[in-house]
């Protein structure tokens, strides 16, 4: 959990330094979104392709490399003097963590037995779900107080205690020392790389570039859905394929997969809107919108503990319905903000938000991975966490595109009903005419000056309906996520 936790931090503590990285690297905010768009690019390549690895070279020794890497290339991007040098240095940073993610899964779940898969799923669940949250906060707190760089200079001496923990304690299990150790699937691994890359870039550049109206966004999601056909027909078919797609046939993985898609959508998507909502509306310098989001994992790890001692003697089905209607709940009482609300009406919505993710997190795996083969763990482990990234780029993406497209819808309505005969609207412009003439502005000019404080007040009130929209859309795709939680088959729960 240890490198994990450095990985799933990293995805995220950058976001809040990309100002102050593009400033100091000479660079535009545009080619700054590159040192967040090369290292999930390369991440998702490597999550799926983590398993083939794993029996070519052996999972501990895959395991210290990737740890190496990682760690490594954080040196690298904090001693980075262009823009290009960082962006390679983010790249080789995303292949060492991209491995990182489903090898400590498969490692925990192989490990204890499945009495006690429960406890370590928390403990494993706490790196993914609260690394984060914490991210921003800790991101924003480390640029202003010292310098971007430290973002990643931070993650040595994690690296180095991990890898020295790895080194100790990691074995590779019988059945890898026995496994295939062939030849790479060029064309498969090729395929797959190509179509996880266009995904990303359509999903990171297209509200930039107004989503299919660009006709290099339209070339691009072909190439990705065209590569998607042919990398499924060659896993398919190939004696050895790099990601083995029959695990899917499992119906208790295939409904797991989807929901853990599902929920990335979900908690990316929040956790991306709260703060932008904090600081674009209400104003909220970069920590004090932190410290409205950081007890979201407070709850988290609270839920954890709760959740490891209740797996082993509850359904998980039942713990499951339950998450995903305290986080439905939570995520609809945030569709209720409005300007004047306190950080009070934030912090518990949030941490009823936070207090789900441990009732969705740790049952939610097990269920998952419950009917698996212990042999089959590795290879669903990476395709599991590759969902969940994928959902929550998706997430963010759609997020991100109905903000601005709803908030110009919102202000287009609520224009068309403000006009000079309405009384409310006439008398309000007459009364803040009436203070900036009192600060010295003469008639036209306070006349003007009241007319632009009107469309501020309606571009707010736009973008706060916007925000509204969509806090009630994840909402209800929390509550949508309990009939199908109805779909998983049982788990024997064995010593």
């Amino acid at each position: 959990m240890t490198a994990t936790f450095m990985v799933v931090l990293d995805s995220s503590v950058a976001n809040v330094a990309l100002p102050h990285i593009a400033g100091n690297l000479s660079a535009s905010t545009d080619e700054a979104t590159w040192v967040l768009t090369s290292y999930l690019v390369s991440n998702a390549i490597m999550l799926p392709a983590t398993s083939w690895i794993t029996r070519r070279i052996g999972r501990r020794r895959l395991l210290m490399i990737s740890i190496l890497l990682f760690t490594g290339a954080s040196m690298l991007c904090g001693m980075a003097i262009t823009m290009p040098m960082l962006i390679v240095a983010r790249i080789l940073q995303g292949i060492g963590g991209g491995g990182m993610q489903p090898l400590a899964q498969s490692i925990l779940l192989e490990s204890f037995p499945p009495s006690q898969h429960g406890k370590a799923m928390a403990v494993y669940g706490t790196g993914i779900v609260v690394a984060p949250v914490i991210g921003p906060t800790l991101g924003g707190w480390i640029t202003d107080s010292y310098s971007w760089r430290w973002i990643f200079y931070i993650n040595l001496p994690v690296g180095i205690l991990a890898l020295f923990l790895v080194s100790v304690f990691v074995e590779d299990p019988p059945y890898l020392k026995a496994a295939f150790r062939g030849t790479i699937d060029a064309l498969g691994f090729g395929l797959m790389a190509l179509w996880l890359g266009t995904l990303q870039l359509v999903l990171d550049k297209g509200q930039e570039s107004d989503w299919f109206g660009a006709d290099w966004i339209c070339w691009t999601a072909a190439v990705s859905v065209v590569a998607l056909v042919a990398f499924v027909a060659r896993e398919l078919t190939h004696k050895e394929p790099i990601v083995q797609l029959h695990v899917l046939l499992n119906r208790n993985f295939a409904v797991g997969t989807i929901i853990t898609g599902l929920y990335g959508f979900v908690l990316y998507s929040s956790t991306a809107l709260l703060p932008l909502f904090l600081q674009t509306l209400l104003g909220y310098p970069a920590l004090d919108s932190g410290l409205a989001v950081s007890p979201r994992g407070v709850g988290s790890m609270l839920s954890m503990i709760v959740a490891g001692m209740l797996a082993s003697r509850v359904d998980g089905r039942l713990l499951l319905m339950l998450g995903f209607f305290i986080q439905g709940v939570s995520t609809l009482m945030l569709s209720h903000v409005n300007l004047g609300i306190s950080m009070t009406s934030v912090i518990v919505p949030n941490v009823l938000n936070g207090f789900a993710s441990g009732f969705i997190f740790v049952p939610l795996t097990m269920m998952a991975m419950g009917r698996l083969r212990k042999q089959e763990i590795g290879n669903a482990a990476g395709i599991y966490n590759l969902v969940r990234n994928i959902g929550g780029s998706i997430g963010i993406a759609t997020a991100t595109a109905l903000l601005v497209r709803k908030g110009q819808a919102h202000q287009t309505y609520l224009a068309a009903n403000l006009t000079a005969s309405d009384s409310v609207a006439g008398g309000v412009i007459r009364g803040l005419e009436g203070k900036m003439m009192l600060a010295g502005s003469d008639a036209f000019s306070a006349h003007q000056q009241a007319l632009g404080a009107i469309y501020r007040m309606v571009q707010q009130q736009a973008s706060l309906l916007a925000y509204v929209d969509n806090f009630r859309l994840l909402g209800f795709m929390s509550l949508l996520c309990i009939p199908i939680v109805l779909l998983f088959q049982g788990v024997r729960k064995q010593p």
